[in-house]
């Protein structure tokens, strides 16, 4: 069953400076599994839908107009990114300011997907929304944390940009990639 999940992107030029910090892992930390996917905000957890649809199973049109109808009520994202976090002793992020707009998007989107879909991830029911961009994790070791975080967590990183639209990524087999947009109204 295709696995999914919902996302907010950046814009393809701040993709490629956070492409390129992701890419420092990888080569100065053996850290590669968050090239695996595009710089993103998830806002809601990897959920598996079918491939067919049946009666109790829509299919993934339905999802995607869905969503669409989800987006086009709601405004476009201003996104602060400032400096790096983490999640000891393996996640290295860039830090998301969890602004109030951000804040009520997460919620409302977990609230219709869980209503309208039956999608919710049990993991992320019980703890507090924390918006960033992964740029290593799973395969970043103890010893390779302990070695970049030292150097990360002082770093200036100072961007924004406006999310316009809500992203589907879907997983291949290999990695995550986009498989639709759905615009916020403005």
């Amino acid at each position: 069953m295709p696995r999914y999940f919902l996302a907010l992107l950046p814009p393809e030029d701040l993709q490629e400076v956070i492409n390129g910090v992701k890419q420092q892992f990888a080569e100065q930390y053996q850290s590669r599994k968050a090239l695996n996917a595009p710089p993103h905000i998830t806002l809601q957890a990897p959920f598996e839908w079918p491939t067919s649809p049946a009666q109790d199973n829509p299919s993934i049109t339905a999802l995607v107009q869905g969503l669409t109808e989800f987006s086009n009520c709601r405004a476009s994202v201003p996104v602060q990114l400032s400096g790096f976090g983490a999640f000891p002793p393996g996640v290295i992020y860039v830090q998301v300011q969890p602004t109030p707009e951000l804040l009520t998007l997460h919620t409302q989107l977990h609230a219709y997907c869980a209503q309208a879909w039956h999608i919710s991830d049990p993991r992320t029911q019980h703890r507090a929304f924390t918006p960033h961009i992964t740029v290593a994790f799973r395969d970043l070791t103890r010893a390779n944390f302990r070695a970049s975080w030292p150097l990360f967590q002082d770093r200036v990183f100072d961007d924004s940009f406006v999310a316009s639209a809500l992203t589907i990524l879907q997983h291949n087999g290999q990695q995550w990639e986009a498989f639709a947009q759905t615009p916020f109204s403005s």
